[in-house]
């Protein structure tokens, strides 16, 4: 049977597969990938895969700033910039407090849009519905590999002893699985192979692979690769090949920029700890600091788009 492949349902549906087949072959060689996906390999690979699916947050803040009439593009990079300082601030100041919102938020907005090619029916609860859903990804981890997750969170500047939570944590991990489920059970007519696959994919990695590593194949092959396609139908509805040329072409400059800065923030932070160390902290309080206004920017294109 002929398959639209310009329709991104197919294309994502086709995607889903090849990564749970993916994910399936870890039983075999779990081991020898968690031996090769070093911190510095997940690094690249977010650096390259994982943030480009931001890197056109300039040309949503055009479209924002039209909105508000607003001419001057200038002002949209001062502000975005601004918030991502404001949140190392905090980090440096607060680092448990702002872990754990950052960890919050990161929930509903994996939830969100992971989900969007799902288009679920909307109803008074669909946003904690979503939030549940999302948070899969953060207590998969810590339901799976405890220890190892902890040993993460301590360098990140995490004070809280997260053990006398376990329980707490099961309830709402399995709380997590029930509400995909939901999804599954509420559409059979396409989503239901796409989702049967997306949770089996995530729980797999968290299974068998290092947290940093699952974290890492989760972020750039799922919740990124998703949410370049997604943009790439936007950028020509009739065409997903061109669409994700257009992508790349206008994602290369801001990607090659925030590589940069991740980079030299490597480099200064080897002063002060270990390379491992310098990494990790980069990798995260970086994506924190570019997703909270990234989120921040979704929000408000959709807060209009449903005025107008």
């Amino acid at each position: 049977m002929y398959e639209n492949w310009n329709d991104p349902k197919i294309v994502l549906n086709h995607l889903a597969c090849y990564f749970f087949i993916f994910c399936f072959s870890l039983f075999f060689w779990s081991e020898s990938l968690n031996f090769f996906l070093s911190t510095q390999v997940c690094l690249f690979l977010i650096l390259v895969f994982g943030v480009s699916h931001g890197a056109i947050d300039h040309i949503k803040g055009k479209r924002l700033l039209k909105n508000y009439k607003i001419k001057n593009i200038l002002f949209f990079y001062v502000i975005y910039i601004l918030i991502s300082l404001l949140i190392l601030i905090l980090w440096i100041l607060i680092p448990t407090t702002t872990l754990s919102i950052f960890l919050l938020v990161a929930a509903y907005h994996f939830g969100k849009e992971d989900s969007e090619i799902m288009e679920p029916k909307k109803n008074r609860i669909l946003n904690f519905i979503l939030f549940i859903k999302g948070s899969l990804i953060i207590l998969a981890p810590l339901f799976y590999k405890f220890n190892e997750t902890m040993l993460l969170f301590k360098v990140l500047n995490f004070n809280i002893d997260l053990f006398d939570y376990n329980n707490l944590i099961e309830i709402f991990f399995y709380s997590s699985l029930l509400i995909n489920i939901y999804f599954l059970v509420e559409d059979l007519e396409f989503n239901y192979e796409f989702i049967a696959f997306d949770l089996l994919s995530i729980n797999l990695l968290f299974y068998f692979l290092s947290p940093l590593t699952a974290f890492t194949l989760y972020f750039c092959f799922i919740h990124s690769l998703r949410h370049t396609i997604s943009l790439s139908n936007d950028l020509h509805k009739n065409n997903l090949k061109k669409g994700f040329k257009k992508f790349f072409s206008k994602a290369i400059p801001l990607t090659i920029i925030t590589a940069f800065i991740f980079l030299i923030s490597v480099y200064i932070l080897n002063i002060y700890y270990t390379f491992n160390d310098s990494i990790l902290k980069v990798i995260f309080i970086g994506l924190a600091s570019l997703t909270f206004p990234h989120i921040l920017l979704e929000y408000l294109l959709e807060k209009h788009e449903k005025k107008s």
